[in-house]
């Protein structure tokens, strides 16, 4: 009796697993990839490496470390002769907006010159070019160096409000962040940031639901009788609390400070081909006269 009993749990319970086609769904797959990100945030191009390569978490993320089989030499091959991309878009981007002459003022006091060029020099102010430094805490050079960041302005457009990039590491984002704050003298949010988790949970727990539970095809609808497919969500990001704000004002001089992390994306081209590539895969828009 304790026999059969015990095979008909076993029955019940593999009976709960779908098949495979079921759970591949774009549906299924949307709601099961934004419950697996709460944690550590994927990149755009996660499910690529996830198949290649040995996946690990650093700095809230999921990246990949090291190819499950050996492509040394096509990707040596690749920097050498042809095109090789890689994903840096982990790298935090943090973006200044205000006066050019404000944001050099303020700038000139966490950099300096002994080091190399600043944001000043006037190839990057073109914004032809993209510059590279490092960071001190203000007026504290030679001491108490924060790290070194990239940079690139935007180009001008005839207004003197300017518009600055700069990328950092993960790792280094909450020290610059904060010493920038300081700097520019930000401390009240520009944009209160509602945190889509906690507003969002319950019906992203019906959706993963709908990945577990049994039953036929389902097709899920909306208010207007449309089908609803779950969108990718990007909760935060991997160095920021959901419900943390991400820009900031300072409302004597006007500078903004925004954290565009995992908004812009970023990406590195090496090898003699990379040109090619760019100028075959971009394409100018035409100009739009009104």
């Amino acid at each position: 009796k304790k026999q059969a009993e015990k095979a008909v749990h076993q029955k019940k319970e593999q009976s709960k697993t779908k098949c495979r086609k079921a759970r591949r769904r774009h549906i299924n797959l949307v709601a099961e990839f934004n419950h697996r990100q709460r944690k550590n945030i994927w990149l755009e191009t996660h499910i690529w490496h996830a198949k290649r390569f040995h996946m690990v978490k650093k700095w809230g993320y999921c990246l990949g470390n090291s190819p499950t089989e050996k492509s040394y030499r096509a990707c040596y091959r690749a920097m050498t002769k042809h095109c090789l991309l890689q994903d840096l878009s982990y790298y935090c981007c943090l973006e200044l907006k205000g006066k050019e002459n404000e944001l050099l003022k303020q700038l000139a006091r966490i950099c300096s010159i002994d080091t190399g060029l600043t944001f000043q020099e006037a190839c990057f102010l073109s914004g032809r070019f993209e510059g590279s430094l490092n960071l001190y805490r203000a007026d504290r050079y030679p001491e108490d160096m924060l790290g070194p960041v990239t940079f690139i302005w935007k180009p001008r457009d005839g207004s003197e409000n300017r518009q600055l990039w700069i990328w950092v590491h993960p790792a280094l984002k909450q020290d610059i962040l904060g010493e920038l704050k300081a700097v520019f003298q930000c401390t009240e949010p520009e944009e209160i940031c509602i945190p889509e988790p906690v507003t969002t949970s319950v019906h992203e727990e019906k959706q993963v639901e709908v990945v577990m539970s049994l039953g036929n095809k389902r097709k899920k609808e909306d208010k207007e009788g449309e089908k609803a497919v779950p969108v990718k969500k990007i909760i935060g990001d991997g160095t920021r609390d959901p419900s943390q704000s991400y820009s900031w004002i300072a409302h004597t001089t006007g500078i903004a400070i925004s954290d565009r992390s995992m908004e812009i994306l970023r990406y590195r081209l090496i090898g003699p081909l990379s040109h090619s590539v760019l100028t075959e895969t971009l394409k100018a828009a035409p100009i739009q006269t009104v």
